[in-house]
């Protein structure tokens, strides 16, 4: 049965990483040993798991099928060994997805206390702003932002935190086009806005309880947080961003509040379990530290 439970392990990582070499470093295995070891697998099962080329291995309908039930298998293995340990004695690796900027000024600082309580546990991070297959990428917890309620419903989550949003500006961009004193004075001027709402988007905003939605026209776009900051503070244009995102840049003069009486619909931080809404005890302790944290920065 060992065997049995080794085949699952490496097939499942050699699946995530879409890698016999690297999936062999994490399991420090050699590459003919984890080619060997998938190779009896598929033998075992009489049915081609992994179709292998020289440059890509992808899965065939019978490895997506095993690949689903074999991670819920060893989650539980591992659920049942970590319940026997006790929760001071967290470990493995816990493989986490995050967004770029948030990611790497929100939560990143907060990993410090949760890895010093937990000395065996390892993260492996990915950053990215782009909406990854988290499946196939063997993620354990993403997170993500957005405003409004969570749109992976296939996925378990919790929402973590609420981050206000605001309307940002340099004062060169200011300078030289002047400063917008309500929304409506938005449409003079040029707007950086994420990639693919090309010509204009709609920014909604509440004064006196009255809800308002201003059309705004796009001049630059692009596809990430961190570009989006970095254009505003060029002088490119006017922005959105989340307070925690632009406040080294707000603190140092980089970036200035527009239209403070005028408030944003805020942003929600979720924590996303692609194995859905039972993730390991790993993966809650991080969550709940993240979500204590979070919600205080």
């Amino acid at each position: 049965m060992s065997d049995r439970w080794q085949e699952m392990a490496v097939f499942v990582r050699v699946a995530e990483t879409g890698s016999l070499s690297r999936a062999g470093r994490e399991l420090m295995l050699s590459q003919p040993s984890v080619s060997r070891i998938v190779g009896a697998l598929e033998a075992r099962l009489g049915t081609t798991l992994l179709l292998r080329t020289t440059r890509s291995i992808s899965l065939t309908e019978a490895g997506s099928l095993y690949l689903e039930r074999a991670r819920s298998l060893l989650a539980e293995v591992e659920e049942a060994e970590q319940a026997a340990r006790g929760v001071d004695s967290l470990q493995g690796v816990i493989r986490l997805a995050l967004p770029v900027l948030y990611g790497s000024r929100a939560v990143v600082p907060a990993l410090s206390a949760f890895l010093a309580r937990h000395p065996d546990l390892k993260v492996e991070i990915t950053m990215s702003d782009a909406r990854q297959n988290l499946v196939m990428d063997g993620v354990d917890v993403a997170i993500r932002m957005g405003v409004g309620p969570l749109a992976d419903s296939t996925f378990g989550g919790r929402r973590l935190a609420v981050v206000e949003r605001l309307v940002v500006a340099a004062p060169a961009y200011l300078s030289a086009r002047g400063t917008p004193t309500n929304p409506g004075e938005l449409a003079r001027h040029a707007c950086i806005v994420q990639h693919g709402l090309f010509g204009r988007e709609s920014w909604r905003f509440t004064h006196n309880r009255t809800a308002t939605s201003v059309d705004v026209p796009a001049r630059v776009w692009i596809n990430s947080a961190s570009g989006i900051l970095a254009a505003a503070v060029a002088g490119l244009g006017i922005a959105l961003a989340t307070r925690v995102m632009a406040g080294e840049e707000l603190r140092t003069g980089q970036l200035v509040q527009l239209l403070e009486p005028y408030r944003l619909d805020p942003a929600e931080v979720y924590a996303v379990f692609p194995a859905g809404p039972r993730p390991s005890a790993k993966v809650r302790a991080l969550v709940e530290h993240l979500g204590a944290s979070l919600a205080t920065g």
